[in-house]
């Protein structure tokens, strides 16, 4: 609503100023450039990638957490109070950790944003540049997204500069080329491996920290391995001992009825 209201205001002001200035004005659809850049479509199918990696790891600990609780309903009516809290406190536990893990992957400053940082906004930088030298050199007034959420009612096919942007960005590619060339560079192999290496960084940040996470996760487990263990343990124990509680008053019962036959 609040863009409306300032769109609304802008048209306004831009109507009242025509009759004072011819205004310029182009307009642009980002989803169109950037479909038209193949950096982009790998940038994209990169990030994608290791989000369903994560989102799988995020679904494999809801479902240990899922399959817990449905263990502990099944069984509560047999185990002691104290077996209760401990298994609540479990889940309690591996919920907290799963918060954090989808904090870790998607949060504000995730590793997901970290690495569409990483991937994507050198090339936004790139389009953002290219539209600004077109607008400076073709005194464009002002340059309109049709792919955001302003409304535009009507375009005039003349104004769309989202051509001249790919253009603009493939020649300087070009430029860059030819110069790197006359350095005795090969420019693709030179760009290729200045991306791969800052991909590898980036990926190599990652699974260090996803490595660090394994670690911390392993210790925790053999340390919850090891107190169900101790649970499981006292459990035979105290279901031993009630055992052997029937047992003996079984055999108090049976050695009275024998006394009185006796007798």
């Amino acid at each position: 609503m609040t863009k409306k209201v300032l769109l609304f205001a802008f048209l306004i002001i831009g109507v009242s100023a025509i009759a004072q200035k011819a205004q310029r004005i182009g307009y642009i659809d980002m989803e169109y450039i950037l479909q038209n850049i193949p950096e982009y479509s790998e940038a994209q199918s990169k990030l994608n990638s290791k989000a369903l990696t994560w989102q799988q790891n995020i679904e494999k600990k809801q479902t240990e957490i899922d399959a817990l609780k449905n263990e502990l309903n099944i069984e509560k009516a047999l185990m002691t109070k104290e077996l209760i809290l401990d298994k609540e406190e479990d889940i309690q536990i591996k919920t907290l950790e799963l918060k954090k893990l989808q904090d870790s992957y998607f949060g504000v400053e995730g590793d997901l944003f970290l690495l569409r940082q990483q991937l994507v906004q050198p090339i936004q930088d790139l389009v953002y540049n290219a539209i600004q030298d077109i607008a400076v050199k073709r005194k464009y007034d002002f340059v309109l997204d049709k792919s955001t959420d302003l409304i535009m009612l009507y375009t005039n096919k003349q104004y769309d500069i989202s051509e001249l942007v790919i253009n603009s960005i493939t020649r300087e590619k070009k430029i860059e080329a030819v110069k790197q060339k006359q350095q005795g560079i090969d420019s693709n192999i030179v760009n290729t491996e200045t991306d791969n290496q800052e991909v590898e960084e980036v990926e190599k940040e990652l699974t260090e920290k996803e490595a660090k996470k394994a670690a911390l996760q392993k210790k925790i487990e053999e340390k919850r391995a090891l107190q169900l263990q101790k649970r499981e343990e006292l459990k035979k124990a105290i279901e031993a001992k009630r055992l052997k509680r029937i047992q003996d008053i079984e055999d108090a019962k049976k050695a009275k009825e024998q006394e009185k036959q006796e007798n």
